[in-house]
């Protein structure tokens, strides 16, 4: 199933230079897009700059927290990209090679949509459409495995639920 979905989404590379265009937009800089409307969002929405500045760091750190988790999981799992196993991928961003599962740019930006949304339900719903189109994106391009999309997800939203939960628990009982 992994690979017929891969197989599926990255016959959509190679089609058209337009839609390779759009592939790797969203692959690569899209999520750069998405960062700096965060912060312009997170700055100029009409609570204060000091809860702007606060949401940040946990929005981020969140994300950056579940990115590190994927690291990890490199190291200890590695585990080869579509390209390296199939003779014929449509490769169109060049990239590592034994670091595929799980997808750091998937579990980062899930964490950010699923910490989003315990701050601004609206916007995270964005977020999210935003972080399925650059997993969707990143297979297409020939780079990613589902699977390892899936996983980022979960990892992301995971992360991002226990460190709301944490932060909760411990942080905003203290300043209380």
């Amino acid at each position: 199933m992994n690979e017929i979905i891969f197989r599926y989404l990255n016959s959509f590379a190679g089609q058209s230079s337009f839609l390779d265009n759009i592939i790797v937009f969203s692959a690569e800089t899209l999520g750069v897009v998405l960062l700096i409307g965060l912060v312009i969002f997170l700055f100029s929405h009409e609570h204060e700059k000091r809860q702007g500045l606060h949401n940040i760091v946990v929005i981020l750190g969140t994300a950056f927290v579940a990115w590190g988790v994927t690291e990890v999981i490199n190291k200890v799992y590695p585990s080869p990209r579509p390209f390296l196993v199939l003779d014929d991928v449509n490769k169109l961003i060049n990239h590592g090679g034994m670091d595929s599962f799980p997808s750091g740019h998937a579990t980062f930006f899930a964490a950010i949509a699923t910490s989003l949304y315990f701050y601004h339900k609206k916007i995270a719903l964005f977020y999210a459409l935003g972080a399925l189109i650059i997993g969707i994106s990143r297979v297409a391009a020939g780079i990613h495995w589902p699977i390892d999309i899936l996983a980022g997800y979960i990892i992301g939203g995971a992360v991002a639920v226990f460190l709301y939960i944490a932060y909760r628990r411990f942080v905003m009982c203290k300043n209380k």
